[in-house]
């Protein structure tokens, strides 16, 4: 699997692990590792998503972790999203065999998609997760699949109050769904479209800190 890595100092103890949006690739959160100023060694794995095809966008090839078939809740792409979990699971092995003890998962729209599909259904222990701007895709067969591993695992959720391509109102159900089943959620908002403000950047630094 392709990726940007950044270790933030010598011999990390922790990784995380961080997935792009749509379209971008595995650059597109790089600026943020300094910005975080994290008080510890902290290795940084930025994949790439794979090329496809996407329906949404008239079939054009992009880098993208999943098919996205409509604008807004419907038919999923299942075997692109297990396709992708699949993915994040050997980078997580991969992180493993390097003798990382404590992985984060986190990810913006798509990759936070992939990053909750993941994390939840995950069979080790993860330090948390952190889900930006994004829901929670194939949510009816959470419940059934979900690991014992991360039913405490810390999940910090935040979204734009004014996102226009995944509406604030679809991830309340998303966070509402989670809360019903039990998960421990770190929820905000912020004023701003589909994108990351420094506000946020403050507070994802800070649960970092807490749980690394």
């Amino acid at each position: 699997m392709q990726a940007v890595e950044i270790n933030s100092g010598p011999n990390p103890k922790a990784s995380v692990i961080w997935l792009h949006g749509l379209g971008a690739d595995g650059h597109d959160f790089e600026p943020i590792v300094p910005e975080l100023e994290l008080d510890q060694p902290v290795r940084f794995v930025f994949p790439h998503a794979p090329v496809r095809a996407v329906t949404l966008n008239q079939g054009m090839r992009m880098r993208a972790w999943y098919d996205i078939l409509q604008f807004g809740p419907g038919p999923e792409d299942e075997t692109g999203v297990r396709a992708s979990q699949k993915l994040v699971e050997e980078m997580i092995a991969a992180e493993k065999a390097r003798g990382i003890g404590s992985i984060v998962l986190a990810g913006f729209s798509q990759g936070g998609a992939i990053v909750l599909q993941t994390a939840l259904r995950h069979r080790e222990r993860l330090a948390g997760v952190l889900a930006l701007s994004t829901y929670l895709p194939l949510h009816k067969t959470l419940e059934a699949e979900r690991s014992l591993e991360n039913r405490e695992v810390p999940i910090f959720m935040a979204h734009g109050q004014y996102d226009d391509i995944i509406p604030l109102a679809r991830a309340e159900q998303s966070r509402q769904f989670l809360e019903r089943l039990g998960y421990k959620l770190q929820w905000h908002t912020y004023p701003m479209p589909h994108s990351v403000c420094p506000e946020e950047i403050a507070h994802i630094s800070a649960f970092v800190r807490g749980i690394l």
